[in-house]
């Protein structure tokens, strides 16, 4: 199983929010791109980019921190936040993102993300972020009656890179990831599944390797890495035991 290290963009800067509150930010680095490298060095093989102002605002806005990081980076990355049209995932692949994610627009607009997976098939990632089961949109701050079970399901047919599953309560608290959710939309989805939430020990690394094995193939993890809940290199040596 993999694991990603999260770089979260706000501002500019790397930062973490609690449960997606941009009230509820902690500040990191004001240099993405050595943060990236560190990671690198460290023995990542693949990063989580998301431009969180994006996410809010609709439109992609770190693009200056994110080809940055892009520049700096050998392993490949994968990009999110404000992604909502065939061009903006375009431009995100073009920066030197090796995925774009996807995640409000798959739910109002079906068309456009099968139009980018056709465009750059195993190239686009759903995220699918969910508060009690439904599917949550515009960087959090938006409900549905979608399920995101159904969601994943629905679309089994799209050459999909990955979907990568969040449950906002979880993230940035440090209680462990949702198994059930998790093992849920790893039946559910045809694609790969990337675990993200709530990930903070050795243990919730190796009970994800568990879960769905070949299913669940990936783990973002953000605020425990930068609080030292654990290090990359524990990270990564409970992921490869599992495996």
């Amino acid at each position: 199983m993999e694991i990603i290290p999260a770089i979260d963009l706000r501002g500019g800067r790397v930062v973490r929010l609690v449960q997606g509150d941009p009230s509820r930010e902690t500040q990191y680095s004001p240099d993405p791109a050595a943060v990236a490298t560190e990671w690198e060095r460290r023995g990542a093989r693949r990063l989580h980019l998301v431009d969180l102002d994006g996410a809010f605002a609709g439109r992609p806005v770190n693009r200056e921190a994110l080809a940055a990081i892009l520049r700096s980076i050998r392993i490949p990355a994968q990009m999110g936040g404000g992604l909502r049209t065939l061009q903006a995932v375009e431009d995100a692949l073009g920066l030197g993102a090796a995925v774009a994610v996807v995640g409000t627009a798959a739910i109002r607009e079906p068309a456009f993300l099968e139009a980018a997976c056709r465009a750059f098939p195993r190239r686009v990632a759903l995220a699918i972020d969910a508060r009690d089961g439904l599917v949550a949109a515009s960087g959090w701050a938006e409900g549905s009656t979608v399920r995101a079970t159904d969601l994943a399901a629905r679309m089994g047919a799209l050459p999909l890179a990955a979907i990568i599953y969040t449950d906002i309560r979880r993230d940035g608290m440090l209680e462990g990831p949702d198994l059930e959710g998790l093992a849920a939309m790893a039946d559910a989805a045809a694609a790969p599944v990337i675990a993200s939430g709530g990930i903070h020990t050795a243990e919730d690394i190796r009970a994800l390797a568990r879960l769905r094995p070949g299913r669940v193939t990936g783990a973002i993890i953000g605020k425990a890495l930068y609080d030292g809940e654990f290090t990359l290199e524990a990270a990564l040596a409970a992921a490869e035991a599992r495996c």
